[in-house]
């Protein structure tokens, strides 16, 4: 039995393995791996594939499902962040674009304002799938510029209807009735609030049903069929199929199922991706290609050139630093997948001939070969050209504002929800303390709440303003890696005596930030796995003690192991690096705990718990190395040097008795 396109699909498959595993070997990331896959498997080369429109359809749903999954893990109020990039952003791109590309190619090719804005309309489109594939890869979908990109790219999503709808009327052969306009949106309106309703009132329901059969095969099919359902429906309607499958996403995104939908259709949208990048590889002709390859070579570079100065003013009206903007144009300067549709249509039209259309293809195809390595050095570009302006920008800014006055404060980078309940705590207890924050509608909102400022902090002028040469801790709670190593980097060289705890996703990025300064990292990862486990130990009611002691012990051998990783990097770093578990830990003490009214000799701190006392500090004096003689009293705040396990351990100690298993234990025995 002969199954339709299967030969080809298991031959793409079993080639993409060892295509992806030599661009493994060679530093080079997936994406291009099935790129050139792609390649290989065209009609140029081996033509392994005979009917690559089927192909085509197949690698469409790939999109689809990558925008529904990225609809999904927006919540309400990135959504309600994303308005106004979304529409000032990306209006302000797509407009750009197309009026500059149509003046270039009616100034060089003499062609027609019809024909030039049509070339406008093919080079303003982005590639979502790649562009998302790799935030998503990097873990920066929530960096700053991560959400500009993901906002420029929706609205060219939203433009390609109407650039479809339009290629009839450049070219001259669309009849227009003002009926049938009416009645075209009076049916998208229509169907679209019919969507809204469903979402508002049903959609709650329908998950709540499918999962309490407890079928997990039932809720795949439900997920897909959402999915793909509004996919269809929004492309019956003249809308693209990964428009449909975004706002699919951002229904289920509303809705208290949506953790248990996106673990199961994650597999299905990896596989169609990779069919989506080949079939993109494919589209090279090599013959043509070598033909002419001065030509498009040259075209690519100016594409990318012009393509990201075009998009540069679209992130700076925002109010986002030149940084930021220089970042998110090199990520969107490829060609969109949704463009091939465009120049298919184009082509039919008669807008361009069979040798431009070849042409752009091979362009195109470069531009998304090139998409990784651009954003990978990107943050380096953007510190080279974006140092100086950003410097002379802010010293005219601070000519009205005055420099930071503080002294032993907190500098806090990133307002997320670390920085907002930092700033809360430390606000609570006294801590002086500034804030700064890159996106601008954010300290816009609390600029009269907290002391907050916009700048970004990798540029050294900035950290100077905000007195880091005077500051005591700088805490880095931001989601942009590149980002934090900057000013991880830059505060060093400042401040050498700094304190600087930086945060950051996964335990891999912990040794380099060390290595580069940074005295504290805090892993997401990590910590969640040990909230996770020592919630699980609580429900088996083992005592708190003991949980303590096993968070204790893994943290001390992770950190040991960190250290181990960079003790090479300084003298200090390697003096730290022989004393990987000792600490020194401020406890207050409770009035129920059993240490008030005993001396420091009655409570054998040294010989039954290994911590020793340097200092106690009471009504706002502090007495270091207090005499064995002195009492403890209740709201004394004591200063303990040991190891990390001992401190940790010890803290039931000062808040009151210990209980383990509804009792009791003994207090220290005090003098008779």
């Amino acid at each position: 039995m002969e199954v339709p396109l299967l030969y080809e699909i298991v031959i793409i498959f079993l080639l993409s393995i060892f295509v992806t595993i030599v661009c493994n070997r060679i530093k080079l990331p997936a994406t291009v791996g099935f790129l050139l896959t792609g390649v290989l498997c065209g009609p140029s080369l081996l033509g392994i594939v005979k009917d690559m429109q089927a192909i085509d359809h197949i690698a469409e749903l790939g999109v689809a499902m990558l925008l529904f999954t990225i609809g999904m893990e927006l919540s309400g109020e990135a959504l309600n962040r994303l308005k106004r990039p979304v529409f000032l952003g990306g209006s302000l791109q797509i407009g750009l674009t197309v009026l500059a590309v149509a003046g270039i190619a009616m100034l060089l090719r003499d062609a027609t304002y019809q024909k030039g804005l049509f070339w406008g309309c093919l080079v303003a489109l982005s590639s979502s799938a790649i562009v998302l594939r790799i935030l998503q890869e990097r873990g920066a979908t929530n960096t700053p510029t991560g959400r500009l990109s993901l906002a420029i790219l929706v609205f060219q999503d939203i433009m390609v209807a109407p650039m479809l709808l339009a290629v009839p009327l450049l070219a001259g052969t669309l009849e227009l009735s003002l009926q049938g306009a009416v009645f075209s949106t009076l049916r998208v309106v229509v169907v679209l609030g019919g969507v809204l309703l469903f979402a508002r009132f049903g959609l709650n329901r329908l998950m709540e049903a499918v999962v309490r059969t407890r079928t997990r095969e039932i809720l795949l099919l439900s997920t897909l069929g959402l999915c793909l359902g509004m996919a269809m429906l929004t492309n019956h309607l003249g809308l693209s199929l990964s428009l449909g499958a975004f706002l699919a996403g951002l229904m289920l995104a509303r809705s208290e199922y949506s953790m248990s939908v996106i673990s199961g259709i994650l597999p299905y949208r990896d596989v169609f991706m990779s069919l989506f990048f080949i079939s993109v590889g494919m589209m090279l002709n090599l013959e043509f290609f070598l033909e002419h390859f001065v030509a498009i070579i040259v075209l690519t570079v100016l594409f990318i050139v012009i393509k990201s100065l075009l998009t540069l003013p679209s992130v700076l009206v925002q109010g986002y630093p030149l940084r930021a903007a220089i970042i998110t144009s090199l990520s969107l300067a490829q060609v969109g997948e949704f463009a091939f549709v465009l120049a298919a249509s184009g082509l039919a039209a008669g807008l361009f001939d069979m040798n431009a259309y070849q042409t752009f293809l091979d362009v195109s195809v470069l531009t998304m070969m090139l998409t990784p390595g651009l954003m990978a050095v990107a943050p380096r570009i953007a510190d080279k050209v974006a140092g100086k302006r950003n410097e002379r920008m802010l010293a005219k800014a601070e000519d009205h504002e005055g420099a930071c006055a503080m002294d032993d404060h907190l500098i806090i980078v990133g307002f997320g929800i670390s920085g907002k309940h930092l700033a809360h705590v430390a606000r609570e207890s006294g801590v002086c303390y500034t804030i700064l924050e890159m996106n601008p509608e954010t300290v816009t909102r609390y600029r009269h709440k907290e002391p907050i400022s916009h700048g970004d902090a990798s540029q050294p002028i900035v950290l100077e303003h905000l007195g880091v040469t005077r500051a005591r801790v700088l805490a880095i709670v931001i989601s942009d890696p590149a980002a934090v190593r900057s000013i991880v980097i830059e505060a060093r060289r400042f401040n050498p005596n700094l304190h600087i705890i930086a945060r950051t996703r996964f335990v891999s990025e912990v040794a380099p930030l060390r290595a580069l300064g940074a005295d504290e990292v805090i892993a997401e990862e990590f910590e969640t796995s040990i909230e996770v486990f020592s919630r699980v130990l609580t429900r088996y009611l083992v005592p708190r003690q003991d949980i303590d002691s096993f968070a204790a012990r893994i943290r001390q051998e992770n950190y040991r192991m960190i250290r181990r990783m960079s003790a090479s990097v300084n003298s200090l770093d390697s003096m730290v690096s022989r004393l990987p578990e000792m600490g020194v830990q401020a406890m207050r003490i409770a009035a129920a705990s059993p240490l008030c009214g005993i001396s420091l000799a009655q409570s054998q701190m040294r010989r039954k718990y290994g911590v020793t006392v340097i200092a106690i500090l009471r009504d706002g004096v502090t007495q270091a190395s207090p005499e064995p003689n002195d009492q403890f009293q209740a709201d004394d705040v004591v200063y303990l040097f040991g190891k990390t396990d001992k401190l940790l351990a010890i803290a039931p100690l000062f808040s009151g008795p210990l209980r383990e298993s509804g009792k009791e234990t003994s207090p220290p025995p005090k003098a008779a």
